[in-house]
Order: C-alpha cells, then sequence, then structure tokens
C-alpha cells in the first residue's frame, strides 16, 4: 500500500499556508506536556476530573484550576472559565532555555508572530517558554525548566492517568495541519487512517497529536494515559461507580495499538482513557494507511463504530482561535 505524500521542504501547501517550509524543523519537541481547556462548568469539571477521572488537583482559583497524575509534571490539565467550551492552549516541552531562544529566531524568520516572548513564564507551573499560534490559530506554548512534582507511584493500585497521552485536533485543511506540524515542530506522521486521520508523534510514543479532516476547526478529544490495561480498566469501572458510562468503547484501536474508551466530562468536552500506546522504533518504523473500517478502528470488536453521538461530541463547537477570544477568560494562559 503506497503511504500519503510526506511534507518536503519548500511551501506549506494548503488553504490554511501562510508560511514558507523551513530547511529543518525550528525546535526538537520533547514531550506533550499539558492542554488548557475552556469549560463552560468550571466548579464541575474540577469535580469529575478529580473524584471521579482521578486527577490531583494542584491549583485552583477563582475561574481556574490545575490538575496533575501520578508523573512529574506539575499539571497536564488545565480548566479556564469560559463562555464556550473548547481548547485553550497545547504546551509542548523543550530541552534547554537556548532551544527556546532559538526556537523564536527560527519563527521570527518564518514570520510566524510570536504572541508570548522568549522569557519566565508568568504561570502557574512556572518555566522558561514562548507561545505562537499555528495557521489555524491555535495557542502553542513550548517550555522548559517548569515545575515538576515528586512522581507517586505509577504502577501502583489506584487507577490514576500518569501523563496526557495525545490531544486530537478538529482541522479544516488535514495536508496543511499536517504539513505545518512536521516542518516547522518536527513532528513524524506514524499512520493515516484514509485521508480522514492522521497520528503524528514527537517522541517514542505513537502519537501525541491527532489531526481529523472536519468542516471546522475545533477540539475533538484529549487523552489520558493509564500505567496498564488492568488500570484503564479499572478505571472505567470507577466511572461507572460514579454513574459515567463510555460514549465510546472500551475497545483498542488499529492505529496506534492502544485502548480506549471514551467519555464527556461536564462541559460536553470528550475526554479518553487510554494505554499500551504503540512504541515506534524510528529506524525500523513504516508509515501505514489505514482503512477506515470497523474492525480497524476497534481491534477488539467490542465497541462498534462510534455512535451520531459520539461524532457530535467530538465534532466540539466551531473555534475562531486564540485571538478571536484573546482578554476574554479573565485568566492567564
Amino acid at each position: 500500500m503506497s503511504l500519503h505524500p510526506q511534507p518536503v521542504e519548500g511551501t506549506v501547501k494548503g488553504d490554511l499556508a501562510r508560511y514558507p517550509a523551513p530547511a529543518e524543523p525550528v525546535v526538537r519537541l520533547r514531550a506533550l506536556r499539558s492542554v488548557s481547556l475552556r469549560s463552560t462548568a468550571v466548579d464541575e469539571c474540577v469535580d469529575f476530573y478529580s473524584e471521579a477521572w482521578g486527577l490531583r488537583p494542584t491549583e485552583r482559583d477563582r475561574d481556574a484550576a490545575w490538575l496533575r497524575g501520578t508523573g512529574a509534571e506539575h499539571h497536564i490539565l488545565q480548566l479556564v472559565g469560559a463562555d464556550e467550551s473548547g481548547l485553550d492552549k497545547i504546551a509542548f516541552a523543550v530541552a534547554t532555555p537556548r532551544e527556546i531562544d532559538e526556537a523564536a529566531h527560527r519563527l521570527r524568520l518564518l514570520t510566524i508572530p510570536l504572541i508570548t516572548e522568549p522569557g519566565p513564564l508568568d504561570q502557574v507551573g512556572g518555566g522558561y517558554g514562548l507561545r505562537f499560534l499555528d495557521p489555524e490559530g491555535r495557542l502553542i506554548e513550548l517550555s522548559c525548566d517548569t515545575y515538576s512534582v515528586t512522581p507517586d507511584d505509577p504502577d501502583g493500585l489506584p487507577a490514576v492517568p500518569r501523563k496526557l497521552a495525545h490531544v486530537v485536533l478538529n482541522t479544516v485543511d488535514i495536508d496543511a495541519a499536517c504539513a505545518f506540524y512536521t516542518a516547522v515542530l518536527g513532528m513524524r506522521i506514524s499512520d493515516w487512517s484514509e485521508h480522514q486521520m492522521a497520528f503524528l508523534r514527537c517522541n517514542a510514543d505513537h502519537h501525541v497529536i491527532a489531526f481529523n479532516q472536519a468542516e471546522w476547526s475545533s477540539i475533538n478529544h484529549v487523552a489520558y494515559e493509564m500505567p496498564s490495561i488492568d488500570h484503564f480498566m479499572r478505571g472505567i469501572g470507577r466511572l461507572r461507580h460514579n454513574g459515567v458510562t463510555p460514549l465510546w468503547g472500551p475497545g483498542r484501536h488499529g492505529p496506534g495499538n492502544n485502548t480506549f474508551g471514551y467519555f464527556a466530562d461536564p462541559a460536553g468536552l470528550v475526554c479518553e482513557y487510554t494505554s499500551e500506546v504503540e512504541q515506534v522504533e524510528e529506524d525500523a518504523w513504516l508509515c501505514r494507511v489505514w482503512r477506515r473500517v470497523p474492525e480497524l478502528s476497534d481491534l477488539w470488536g467490542t465497541a462498534g463504530p462510534p455512535s451520531k453521538d459520539v461524532r457530535r461530541h467530538m465534532a466540539g463547537v466551531p473555534d475562531l482561535g486564540h485571538l478571536s477570544r484573546a482578554g476574554n477568560t479573565g485568566v492567564p494562559s
């Protein structure tokens, strides 16, 4: 089976193309650090993510909250009060301040405007970093030297997510989105699901970002990694005891070979438990194009295809981008 064409040096193609493709990426991303979500129900979502989902609050103020998993990150989820639920920010880990400064220089050469200049970040969790917008107006943060916390026992009995696994984004131009994230941010495409979804990695995890071709830009869902399939199933059991049933799952995906169980938080955003995410060996990995059929979307055959209700939740609310709402939350990003 032939592979989908990969980005090449030249011009970022597609209707969203605004920037020339660099000869090399502006930065080396180490990991997906955290996601910030705008929420119409912050109080209810804090209760959901801390009591039912298993995260632990680290900070809280009047209209925002920060929650951690069992890993060393100060937080993996930030919730910010807003009039509409959706994506606020995605944060990626970079190794050193020098790399942040170099990334800023290279972004300027590409005429990609910085929303936050490189320097100490005035935010909960600290760090040194910068922020800029991707072609669809999503706020992206690159950071290093953030506050860390003492890791809990990631393999202990409690069914608690250890880290943020991936964020899936709905895009109006999947080719332009993939071109930007590969050429500018150095991600690699692990697999395609026909020409409907693309799975991108920045480390050994099969994907930390995925794009889904859609009618509008929005957040599709956020996934949290459980330490094992046993933790994954016991987490689903805890949710059931709290009166929360899956929108879709449990099952196991083809691309990524990860388990899945999708739920909706009180603000209507989709969250996923996952485990056993496929690990990529760079020199041996071959990108594949998967057919979009039920038996490959769920290898176990336990979940069936996603329902209209699942698709409605995952479609999200059209997102006009960070600049369209800048200053409206009252909470620093």
